[in-house]
């Protein structure tokens, strides 16, 4: 009974993140992807992408990374309760060396682990080692990646940079979360732009559900920093897409 209620809360996230949450990025996946292919949810948390990738991606092969032991688990049960068999759950982060990197965890928080090293660290957060893996390491040369989801929390640098060998000959779609809060600089958007300009990407954002030119963004606009909780405000972009022709 409890592996069904599991699943059912698998199934509601999925959908919740569908129809809510991020319509323009599952929408923007679902016109790339094609059934054989492979694709990657790098920081898959809880699954809610996973579920869909897994679905469109039927024939082919969906790689999970998520380097929280608990969570990697739940994810590994509630796939095999919906027979989701073109899943593998990898319980490691992604990162651009491949062994072991300290992953911090804000007490209560847990969609806001991190493997960024010059994030913000406040009191309560809880770390402890983890193993991480190269996208370069992990798949040989003969994988063609169609997709990168990346969710990490401030580590988006080091995720790119393992994987510089499929993103110059497999040209997969990226679908990437970057924040200025989640680096200590407040740099890393714009050295996530220039990374992936200099290797041919054009990037967009959203806002308000439109894709606009990332040439439009401006952290001190579209991240705006003016109220407690700014990042839930509606105005808030934290979501980029990044495509080669």
């Amino acid at each position: 009974m409890l592996t069904i209620h599991h699943a059912a809360r698998f199934i509601t996230r999925g959908l919740k993140a569908r129809f809510r949450d991020a319509v323009t990025e599952l929408n923007v996946i679902r016109s790339h992807v094609s059934p054989t292919d492979i694709v990657c949810d790098i920081g898959a948390n809880k699954g809610s992408f996973t579920f869909w990738l897994a679905r469109w991606c039927g024939l082919g092969r969906v790689v999970a990374f998520e380097p929280q032991p608990e969570i990697a688990r739940r994810l590994v049960s509630d796939c095999r309760a919906l027979n989701l068999s073109n899943v593998a759950v990898e319980p490691a982060g992604v990162y651009s060396v491949s062994g072991t990197q300290t992953l911090t965890v804000p007490r209560g928080q847990s969609p806001a682990a991190t493997l960024n090293g010059a994030a913000v660290k406040t009191d309560g957060d809880i770390s402890y080692s983890v193993p991480v893996v190269t996208l370069d390491d992990y798949f040989s040369s003969g994988d063609r990646i169609s997709l990168l989801k990346i969710d990490v929390e401030g580590a988006e640098l080091h995720v790119l940079r393992g994987a510089e060998r499929i993103l110059k000959n497999s040209r997969p779609l990226l679908v990437v979360e970057c924040e200025a809060r989640h680096h200590r600089e407040k740099h890393g958007v714009g050295d996530v732009f220039h990374y992936l300009t200099s290797l041919g990407y054009r990037g967009r954002f959203i806002w308000r559900g439109q894709l606009l030119s990332a040439s439009m963004f401006d952290a001190a606009v579209h991240q705006r920093a003016d109220s407690e909780r700014y990042w839930k405000s509606k105005d808030y972009c934290n979501n980029f897409i990044f495509s080669r022709d």
